[in-house]
């Protein structure tokens, strides 16, 4: 069988531990027989991390402004204890962070919808997509503990050297102080990244913070998005049929678990961050997520959502057999070769992505899975397999679907 051909390269950034060793067993299994895959290579393992001085995870980001897309491997943000277990020279910053900072896009997740995996909310019978702001706020803080009794201020030094002053609490003993920003212009790229995406998939979009509390810094969140909608948007979404409205995110909340999804929801950073695991979670797990990295500029890094599954790659280097679910990796370069192809306008490499997907989902709902799907599907007479294992029974899957 001829290989499907590439006229661009994806970006790929390899990862860590566990996921780092299924990311190369999908390429080996599933990718390489079928793609002359081409792909311009960075190593985002921690220990490269270390080597560079986190040079390379800069390198990738600009690599995938050049090229527009990227698929990521799942990577580790070190502790204190990582940094004394890999030797590290400091405590790097989480590449994700980084990367999502030099393109500035918006995260948007969605859950991967199999027969048997039965959501833990009932009213639930489409994918709930969480849209994260990927800037600033409690990411990009400032921290201060408080030894003792004093004025906290908030000081700002304009242009001109003038200053303005505002008190924030007049401590009488021990305490913390946090500070906070962010920018006019990535809430604008926030925006305009949701409202693009709700027309790409023409679903409605959902908008929430606490501007009742937050009166200048929530409040100005709202205010963009709707100056946004109002001045470039609203026709598209009216003749597009779909709605967008902004809520308080408790009222989000309620409004979410009554529902029966099929909608974006768009959240602050930290709320993004919070939500996504919890709709990831009712819906199945973080390893049945897709993700991926949206720039107002056009460029796309699709990844897992989960971590490095450091206790299975434990046992991995010890022999023992591992059971790990590989869905959201697989998705994850399905993703990007599906973006890759729209592009470059090559529909058989699309459609391979599409074939590959329908796989993964056909071989979990004829019951054949890892340990950690069985944990959370209804099936019965399920069939549990390593993680090698289930690559190969996903490939049988596609061979037939293909010939």
């Amino acid at each position: 069988m001829q290989k499907l051909q590439m006229n661009v390269p994806l970006v790929e950034m390899d990862g860590d531990e566990m996921t780092r060793i299924i990311w190369k067993s999908i390429k080996e299994i599933l990718l390489l027989p079928y793609i002359d895959l081409k792909t311009e290579y960075y190593d985002l393992g921690l220990q490269k991390r270390d080597e560079t001085d986190d040079q390379i995870t800069i390198d990738a980001a600009m690599a995938n402004k050049k090229y527009g897309v990227a698929v990521k491997c799942a990577t580790i943000t070190p502790n204190a204890q990582r940094v004394e277990e890999y030797k590290l020279k400091q405590m790097w910053k989480s590449p994700n962070g980084t990367i999502r900072a030099i393109l500035d896009g918006t995260v948007f997740r969605a859950p991967i919808i199999a027969k048997g995996i039965q959501p833990l909310v009932p009213t639930w019978k489409k994918p709930i997509t969480i849209a994260r702001h990927a800037y600033g706020d409690i990411y990009r803080n400032v921290e201060y503990r408080v030894g003792g009794a004093g004025k906290a201020e908030l000081v700002f030094t304009n242009e001109k050297g003038e200053e303005s002053r505002q008190t924030i609490f007049e401590f009488k003993d021990k305490g913390i102080l946090m500070g906070m920003h962010n920018l006019d212009r990535s809430i604008e790229s926030f925006a305009r990244s949701c409202f693009n995406y709700a027309l790409e998939v023409k679903q409605d979009l959902w908008f929430s913070t606490k501007d009742t509390i937050s009166k200048q810094y929530d409040h100005t969140f709202k205010d963009i998005f709707q100056e946004i909608y109002d001045l470039e948007y609203k026709g598209k979404f009216e003749e597009a049929k779909i709605e967008y409205f902004y809520t308080l995110i408790d009222d989000a909340v309620a409004r979410v678990i009554r529902s029966e999804g099929g909608y974006i929801w768009a959240c602050k950073n930290y709320d993004g961050d919070v939500m996504s695991d919890m709709i990831a979670t009712a819906f199945g797990s973080l390893a049945m997520m897709t993700s991926v990295l949206v720039s107002p500029e056009g460029n796309f890094e699709y990844e897992a959502a989960h971590g490095t599954v450091t206790r299975h790659y434990y046992k991995h280097l010890k022999g023992e057999e591992t059971s790990t679910n590989s869905m959201a990796t697989i998705f994850a370069w399905t993703g990007a070769l599906k973006k890759r192809g729209e592009l470059d306008g090559l529909n058989k490499l699309v459609e391979f992505a599409d074939q590959l997907e329908a796989a993964s989902l056909k071989t979990i709902e004829a019951g054949i899975m890892t340990k950690d799907l069985a944990l959370i599907s209804e099936l019965p007479n399920k069939k549990t397999v390593s993680t090698e294992q289930f690559l190969v029974e996903i490939k049988q899957t596609l061979d037939k679907m293909r010939n």
